[in-house]
């Protein structure tokens, strides 16, 4: 199995623009550029690299969970992630240097070390995260 995405870039590196593509098309020229990556503090200037990397790591790891928990066991009601990519700068070079998980699940009849150990072995098995192991990434997961 492939996935595909692509980018487009025109110009120089902090006043060009470019726009990004998905195969399954969710995605379809979407503009990105300097500001909307690095000069927009709220993030909602457009989308950024980094950005996706949450949105594909906040995925992954929720599909991961509930397949842990639904093989415990524990089929959940509702499981929502949120993924905090932080992108410093180091040695002149932005880096990012952390991404934090917060998972908050509804999942009767388990308890709370349970849900702990399955959502820390989903975050270490799950391919985005394999992917991303250079990364420290932290998990902050709650039973609602």
């Amino acid at each position: 199995m492939e996935r595909t995405s692509s980018a487009v870039w025109r110009g120089a590196g902090t006043d060009g623009a470019g726009s990004l593509s998905t195969q399954s098309g969710a995605f379809r020229d979407q503009p990105y550029s300097f500001q909307t990556r690095f000069g927009s503090e709220d993030g909602k200037a457009g989308t950024n690299p980094e950005e996706l990397i949450a949105a594909a790591l906040a995925g992954c790891f929720t599909m991961a969970v509930s397949f842990a928990l639904t093989g415990a066991g524990h089929t959940p009601e509702e499981l929502r992630t949120k993924a905090h990519v932080k992108i410093e700068r180091i040695d002149n070079a932005f880096t990012i240097t952390g991404i934090r998980l917060e998972l908050d699940g509804h999942v009767p009849g388990i308890t709370p070390a349970a849900f702990q150990e399955l959502a820390q072995k989903a975050k270490a098995e799950c391919p985005v995260s394999r992917a991303l192991a250079s990364v420290p990434i932290t998990l902050e997961a709650r039973l609602t």
